[in-house]
This record gives C-alpha cells, structure tokens and sequence, in this order.
C-alpha cells in the first residue's frame, strides 16, 4: 500500500495548489475587511481559519474511506438528508438570518444545513443516475429522476433561491453528463419556463424583492441594488492594479455591506484591481479543470458523476457571485467558494474537495 504522503504526490498538482492559493486569499481578505487603522484578528479571521483546519482534518478522513460505501446506505443517506434540512423548522434549533429561516444554532456557531446537503444531494444522485441513466432518453425518465430530486429542492427554496438553485446547477450538470437526451431537456426547459411566473407568485417576500431589484437596478430603494451600486463603484475603482491591500475605501468607510461574504470579490478587485480579480477567476478555471482530469479518468460511473456535480456546484456558485457583484446576475447571496466568509461554506467546499481526492487516489490516477 502506498504511504500517506504519496497519495497526494500522485495527484495533478493544481489539485493542491489551487485551493491552497485560495485559502490564502481569503484569509488574508478577511483581515482586510477587519482592518481598522492595523491588522486586526477578527471573529471573523478566527471562524475562517477554524474552518479551513476543520476543512483539511475532513479531507485527511474521506481520503481513507472507499467512496462506494456510500452506496450501500443510500437510503439512510436520503432520509438524513431530508430530516437535517427539516431541522431549520425546528423551534430554538432553527434560526432566521437575511430574512430565510435556513440555519440551524449548535450554540457556538450557526451552521446551514443546505451546505452539507449539497453534498449528500450528488450522492444519492450519482447512485441514482448510475442505476438509472438509460432513463434519461425519455420524458418520463426525467421525470422519475426530478422527482426522487424534489423534496430537497422544494425545501431549500422555501426559504434560500440562492441554494436552490445551486441545487438545481448540481442536478442539470449531473444528468446531461449521464446521458440526457438534448430534446427531453429542451421539453423539460420549456415546461419550466412557462410555470416561471407562477412560481413568483408562490416565493417567500425576501425573494420577490431580490428578483424586482434585478429587474429594475436604477431603483436603489429596492433590497439588493444598493450593495450592488456600491459593489460596482468598488470594482470600478480599483483600476489596473488597485488602491493596495488593506486600503479600499468602499470596504474601510462601510459602504460596501456584506463585504467579507457576499461581496468579497469586489474587495478584491477595489485592493488588488483588475489584475487580482482575474488572478481569482484563473485560479478558479484551473482548478475547474484539474476537477475536470479526475471525473475524465475515474474507471466507475459513480465516481464521476460526484465529481461533475462538484463541477456544477462550483463552477455555478463561482459564476453566479461574481456576475452578481457587477450587477449581472440577480443578488442571491450565494458565496464565493473557498473565498466568502462562512463556516459552513468553507467546511462544505473542504468535504468536496476531499471527495474528489478521495476519487482521484482510490482509481490510482497518477497525474503530473
């Protein structure tokens, strides 16, 4: 059996390297948003930091577990899956924050079910596909596989669009890579579209303003269209080259909100200008495609199927934040991944990344 430290020094190396630059970035981005007149080390800096080491005990555990156990408790995965999402409603464990009722409190932090279940979600429907994906040629097919995916849809946009529809970028990612036949989706897209305006109808108020604030972005009295004016003038402002880490403006005056989580990309860019901002989305296209290597080679349907739906999950979240600190997408407060503060976040994108190492070694892929 090989040893411990050469399973990792089979693996492409970006693998590694990637998320290590990130970690970085966000750790020192979190003493940037702290800084006040000296560095200043932060709840914030200290949650950050806790995350990541939480992060990296995960990975060193998945690593030596058989990625096909899983398969042999699917349905208890399913069932928990659906009982932790559950938990948000339950009195003194469920808690509000931004207007959604989607954290649980463990007392000494607040964690979002949605996050670990994103995980479980690309399980159970690796499985799924793996048994099923001659379905996918029929209406029908599609069908059976949206509704087995439905309840945790349904739950989690109640209360976050934003996690849902990661959910959903999860889930289109996945199936196409199955099989799907071009002319069902395309049934199916159209079916969706039409039922849009119902759905409005039926989503909670805090999403119904997020939605007519990207619809009419020149009303700054709309929820959501003041970060972004004030995102877009931090953006703009850092120019070329930036107005130097520690010292943006937007961010030390306070008229940047949410400035460590949502928006911290438009941190980045007002410090470390257009050079850091495309710096961040290079980082994130290489380790997009070192993700990509490992579903390329992995020897089961299964094993890939995880690592594609960590690509959707990624590459949408990556997508969807930046675009939204520039006005292009609708405010959602879908984090930045492995860049936004939050313990749920970096800990879910930790477990992910441990998946796809696990996949990566466990198939003897050796990558250089």
């Amino acid at each position: 059996m090989r040893s411990f430290l050469q399973q990792f020094q089979d693996l492409y190396k970006p693998l590694l390297i990637m998320p290590l630059l990130l970690a970085i970035l966000s750790i020192t981005m979190m003493v940037s948003t702290s800084y006040d007149d000296g560095i200043v080390i932060s709840r914030e800096v200290i949650v950050q930091s806790a995350a990541y080491v939480i992060g990296i005990g995960l990975i060193l555990i998945i690593i030596n577990i058989d990625y096909t156990v899983f398969q042999d408790v699917i349905k208890w995965i399913y069932i928990g899956s659906i009982v932790l999402l559950l938990l948000v409603y339950v009195p003194f464990i469920g808690v509000e924050h931004f207007g959604a009722r989607s954290w649980i409190n463990l007392g000494f932090m607040d964690v979002q079910p949605s996050e670990i279940v994103k995980i479980t979600f690309m399980i159970l429907l690796a499985d799924y596909l793996e048994k099923h994906k001659n379905d996918l040629r029929t209406f029908t097919g599609l069908g059976k596989v949206i509704l087995y995916c439905a309840p945790f849809i349904l739950i989690v946009v109640k209360e976050d669009l934003g996690s849902a529809l990661v959910f959903i970028a999860i889930f289109i990612a996945m199936v196409f890579y199955a099989g799907l036949d071009y002319r069902v989706f395309a049934k199916c897209a159209a079916v969706v579209i039409l039922l849009i305006p119902f759905a409005y109808r039926f989503m909670a108020p805090h999403q119904k303003v997020r939605i007519d604030a990207f619809l009419h972005p020149n009303n700054l009295s709309l929820e959501g269209n003041y970060q972004v004016y004030q995102s877009k003038i931090a953006i703009g402002s850092g120019g070329l080259f930036g107005k130097g880490l520690f010292h943006g403006t937007q961010k030390s005056l306070k008229f940047l909100p949410v400035r460590n989580s949502d928006f911290i990309y438009s941190v980045i860019c007002e410090e470390l200008g257009f050079i850091g901002g495309a710096c961040v989305i290079v980082i994130y296209a290489w380790l997009i495609y070192a993700i990509a290597r490992v579903a390329r080679t992995c020897k089961d349907m299964f094993g890939s199927l995880i690592v594609i739906g960590i690509i959707g999950m990624l590459s949408f979240q990556i997508f969807e934040n930046i675009a939204m600190t520039m006005g292009i997408m609708p405010v959602t407060g879908i984090t930045l991944p492995f860049l936004s503060y939050g313990g749920s976040s970096i800990i879910s994108n930790m477990i992910s990344l441990g998946f796809v190492y696990n996949i990566a070694i466990k198939n003897r892929e050796i990558q250089f």
